[in-house]
C-alpha cells in the first residue's frame, strides 16, 4: 500500500504547465540509432490507429512524430510498431521499441516492470452497452459477462472488484467490440475515450454514465534509462507549453465529442473508483 501511495504521489503532476521548456540532450544511445523506435496502438482511435490506407494516425502518433522532430530534426525519422494491450510492455522490455506511446495507464503494477514519464493526460475506464439495455451503473453488471481486451487493466479491475462478473478476454479492440455486438457479452469494458468514439458512430450503443479506474496515461520506457525518461518528460511538458495537443485533437477528434478529450488533456484528474 505504501508503495502504491508513493507511486500515486509521483504521478500527481498529471498535466505539466511549464513555461519556455528547454529539452535536455538526447541520450547518446538513442542518438546513435538515428531513428525513433516507438510502439503505438493501431486499433484505438483517436489516440493510435491505422487509417484505410494503412497509415499511422491519431494523437499519440503525432506525439511520436513530434518527438522524432525534436530528437533528430526530422519527423520522418521514426519507426512505428503496432502494439496491443497484451504485448506492448514485452515489446519494450525486449528492446524491440525504445518507448511506448500506446494508451498506457501508469499503474503501480506496471511501474515495477517499466518506468513512466510525466503524464500527458488522464483517462478513465468505461462500459459500453446496448442503448436499450437496462444497465445504468457498473454495479448493475454483477453476474453478467463483460468482454475486455487481453492484457487490459479493465479485466483485472473486474476480477478484483466484481468477482461475479465473467470476463471474456479477446485479442484487441476490434475482436472485443465484435463479440459484444454479436451478443456474446452484456457489455464491453475498455478505455472510456475509445468507447465514446464507438458510441458516437453507432447510436444503438451507449456508454454508462459511471466511470471507474481513473489513471494517468504516460510514455513508457525501460528501467535504468533515466536520461531518456527525463528527455521524454521534458518533451511532454513542451507539448503542453506549446499547446500542441489542441491542434492534434482538432485534427483527429470529431467536434461533437472533442470536449471529452480536451478535458482529459487539460483538466485535473477526477476522482474515480
Amino acid at each position: 500500500m505504501a508503495a502504491a501511495i508513493s507511486f500515486a504521489a509521483s504521478m500527481a503532476a498529471s498535466i505539466p504547465a511549464v513555461a519556455a521548456v528547454t529539452l535536455p540532450a538526447v541520450p547518446e544511445a538513442i542518438k546513435a540509432k538515428g531513428v525513433l523506435n516507438v510502439g503505438v496502438r493501431c486499433d484505438q482511435p483517436p489516440y493510435g490507429y491505422q487509417d484505410e490506407k494503412g497509415a499511422y494516425a491519431g494523437v499519440e502518433t503525432d506525439m511520436a512524430r513530434q518527438i522524432a522532430k525534436w530528437a533528430f530534426g526530422d519527423e520522418s525519422k521514426i519507426s512505428m510498431t503496432c502494439v496491443t494491450a497484451e504485448n506492448r510492455i514485452p515489446q519494450l522490455t525486449a528492446g524491440r521499441v525504445d518507448l511506448l506511446i500506446a494508451t498506457l495507464g501508469a499503474t503501480p503494477e506496471r511501474a515495477r516492470v517499466i518506468d513512466f514519464t510525466k503524464a500527458y493526460r488522464w483517462g478513465a475506464s468505461g462500459v459500453l452497452v446496448k442503448a436499450d439495455s437496462p444497465y445504468k451503473k457498473v454495479a448493475d453488471l454483477d453476474g453478467q459477462t463483460v468482454v475486455t481486451p487481453k492484457g487490459s487493466v479493465q479485466a483485472k479491475w473486474f476480477e478484483d472488484n466484481m468477482p461475479k462478473v465473467t470476463t471474456l478476454r479477446l485479442n484487441g479492440t476490434a475482436d472485443s467490440l465484435q463479440a459484444f455486438k454479436q451478443g456474446r457479452a452484456a457489455a464491453y469494458a475498455h478505455d472510456g475515450a475509445t468507447l465514446v468514439v464507438v458510441a458516437d458512430q453507432d447510436k444503438s450503443l451507449r456508454v454508462l454514465d459511471d466511470v471507474f479506474l481513473v489513471s494517468d496515461a504516460a510514455i513508457g520506457v525501460r528501467k535504468n534509462e533515466e536520461a531518456w525518461r527525463d528527455y521524454l518528460s521534458a518533451s511532454v511538458a513542451k507539448m503542453h507549453d506549446e499547446k500542441l495537443f489542441r491542434g492534434w485533437l482538432a485534427k483527429w477528434v470529431p467536434e461533437g465529442i472533442r470536449p471529452y478529450y480536451v478535458n482529459a488533456f487539460e483538466s485535473p484528474r477526477p476522482d474515480g473508483k
